[in-house]
């Protein structure tokens, strides 16, 4: 158990890293697309690029209408912000000293909804208001279902657990 809490340990710290780094991003990319600082026009006003800060240097880029600033740039970004603060939120559940908590099956129930739910969601808000998505993008709404499944069935063996474990308490 102890290689379980170092690697989770590990992975926690990485994961909040990640999470911090895409919220900043976002946060960056919807400044810039709103105020125009660090952002290019391409193309005769066709595309855009939103620049590191301070530089000239492409750092995001994309088709200039709104709805693909939108449903393909700022929400796609906020929500993987989101994806890996549920990710850290997990591998913080595996370096608890106790396991078996309602804080761990609280945690692996959101991970398991938001995997299973918001990326085919999204999917289909941008088909709607976009017009089109990026191509592709349906085979990562599947693979975050299967892995939102996946959670679900750690959060059903992490409920038994917290349910085992409260009986075991009453007996003592």
């Amino acid at each position: 158990m102890k290689n379980v809490k170092l690697i989770s340990t590990i992975l926690f710290y990485i994961t909040r890293i990640v999470t911090i780094s895409y919220i900043l991003v976002t946060v960056y990319s919807l400044f810039s697309v709103l105020t125009e600082w660090g952002y290019i026009n391409q193309d005769n006003g066709k595309n855009f690029a939103v620049c590191y800060p301070f530089t000239k240097t492409p750092f995001l880029l994309g088709e200039n209408n709104w709805g693909y600033k939108i449903f393909n740039l700022l929400i796609p970004l906020g929500l993987y912000s989101v994806f890996f603060l549920l990710v850290s939120n997990v591998f913080n559940v595996f370096k608890q000293p106790k396991l078996f908590t309602e804080y761990g099956i609280k945690q692996l129930k959101w991970f398991c909804l938001a995997n299973i739910f918001v990326p085919s969601l999204a999917i289909l808000l941008a088909y709607v208001f976009a017009g089109n998505i990026e191509e592709g993008l349906e085979w990562v709404a599947v693979i975050h279902f299967f892995l939102g499944v996946f959670a679900y069935f750690l959060y059903a063996i992490f409920k038994q657990g917290v349910n085992l474990q409260n009986e075991q308490d009453l007996y003592i």
